[in-house]
């Protein structure tokens, strides 16, 4: 996969790469990255765009922004999901119409529901539901 996201990009540029040193192949494939393919992708391309030579080296330390990236976006994750539970709350779980919680949130009622899902947000039951 990296050797495929570095032809293309080679090919973009319009330069010739011709090789991933070892070393980078292994930062790469030991990077703690979320399960986001993109995010490998950019860095590639980050690279090959920055690359002054026929060998593809990295543009940044990646053992310094991975923690940063992914405490950053735990912490966007976690804000999100208690703000969606702080408002479903509120609202005595109505999702829709002018007081529910999509209205108050600003997004639509089918945005709410994809996040929701995402984040595995389910109604409690209550006393009166078996």
């Amino acid at each position: 996969m990296l050797a495929a996201f570095m032809e293309r990009y080679s090919r973009k540029m319009g330069k010739q790469i011709m090789n991933i040193p070892k070393e980078m192949m292994k930062t790469l494939q030991d990077y703690p990255r979320p399960e986001n393919v993109r995010e490998l992708e950019s860095i590639i391309e980050r690279a090959v765009i920055l690359c002054p030579g026929l060998i593809l080296h990295l543009a940044d330390k990646l053992e310094n922004l991975s923690p940063v990236v992914s405490s950053v976006m735990r912490t966007l994750e976690d804000s999100e999901r208690g703000q969606i539970l702080k408002i479903l709350t509120e609202t005595k779980w109505r999702i829709e119409g002018k007081d529910g919680a999509a209205a108050i949130l600003g997004i639509n009622t089918s945005t709410l529901r994809a996040q929701l899902h995402k984040q595995s947000i389910v109604r409690p039951k209550t006393k009166n539901q078996k």
